[in-house]
């Protein structure tokens, strides 16, 4: 049975008389601590001392403190900083200032399932995690609504840690929409398989690709681009709202025969065989182990690979043609 929550499931108040101390500052710190404060919940902001973070979220109206003072200072403590710095962060300026019975809280499962953190046993550890990115996460709340959202109660040391998840997903917004209950260990491991099959990984090679096959076949590139890139945003809108079969309903019958034709072909029996392959690296932590060398080394084949994306030429079309039909 699904666990799905939302308004009415929200029966407790016990974050009214806690501090929650929101550590980063970045997409989703800004947009779930301004929620929470518009909520009127007590929120302060832990970052490295007179950064941007820092003035960005003074000027925003926040008590901002270095990390370790805002630990102390806070009954939950809601970790917003990337999982490769999660770690030595926590290590450094979390542990040792964690009062028994806080709340140690994450929006990504990764560094507990995989023990990055270990925490102590007199502590709660929960999960809550919107989904969507920041700037959806605050301007959905700004308009009444929310995104959806994950909570998880990983350690329940003073008895209320669900409730406690479930009234920070509210003050964000995600109840108005649903909340799903899981695991950390789900939660992470479908996220990571999400974002390297679809939404980034998968995506991004099927329109390099696609993008290129045009090209190098002599059509236009702005042809090219609007047909493998700007058009992709109008399809998921739909899938989005109606669905899939609500988007092939919606397109033209010779579009729905091409995915007939075609769709298979694109994705076929040897790709699904490697889609089950990334699962079980994920699975196994093979992807942790290379993703932690990675970090070691400073991110460099990373960093290469984002120049070299920066420099194709989907990308410096797309640059121009953006700019021609941007609206005015």
């Amino acid at each position: 049975m699904t666990n799905l929550y939302y308004e009415k499931d929200v029966k407790s108040n016990y974050l009214k008389d806690l501090t929650i101390a929101i550590i980063g500052y970045g997409s989703q710190g800004h947009a779930q601590a301004n929620n929470m404060k518009d909520s009127g919940l007590n929120v302060i902001i832990g970052v490295r001392p007179n950064g941007i973070s820092w003035k960005k979220a003074q000027k925003d109206g926040f008590n901002v403190y270095s990390i370790s003072t805002a630990v102390r200072n806070a009954d939950i403590i809601h970790i917003l900083i990337p999982d490769e710095c999660q770690e030595k962060i926590y290590q450094e300026c979390i542990h040792d200032y964690l009062k028994e019975g806080a709340t140690l809280s994450f929006s990504s499962g990764f560094s507990i399932h995989y023990n990055k953190i270990i925490a102590p046993q007199n502590v709660n550890i929960i999960l809550f995690a919107p989904k969507g990115p920041g700037p959806s996460v605050r301007s959905q709340y700004l308009k009444g609504s929310g995104v959806p959202g994950l909570l998880a109660v990983h350690q329940d040391f003073t008895g209320n840690a669900k409730e406690i998840s479930l009234e920070m997903a509210k003050a964000c917004g995600a109840t108005k929409v649903g909340v799903l209950k899981t695991t950390m260990k789900d939660e992470i491991e479908t996220d990571l398989f999400g974002e390297q099959t679809i939404l980034v990984g998968g995506l991004v090679e099927l329109m390099i690709a696609s993008f290129n096959t045009l090209i190098n076949a002599g059509y236009r590139e702005e042809n090219a681009y609007f047909e493998t890139v700007h058009e992709l945003k109008l399809i998921v809108d739909i899938i989005y709202r109606d669905g899939i079969a609500g988007m092939l309903n919606a397109v033209s019958n010779t579009a729905k025969y091409g995915w007939l034709f075609s769709g298979k072909k694109i994705i076929t029996d040897d790709t699904v065989l490697e889609l089950e392959n990334v699962l079980k690296r994920i699975q196994s932590k093979e992807f942790l182990s290379e993703w932690d060398s990675e970090y070691s080394n400073g991110l460099k084949n990373l960093n290469e690979n984002m120049k070299i994306i920066e420099s194709m030429q989907i990308e410096k079309v797309g640059t121009r043609v953006r700019k021609l039909i941007q609206e005015k």
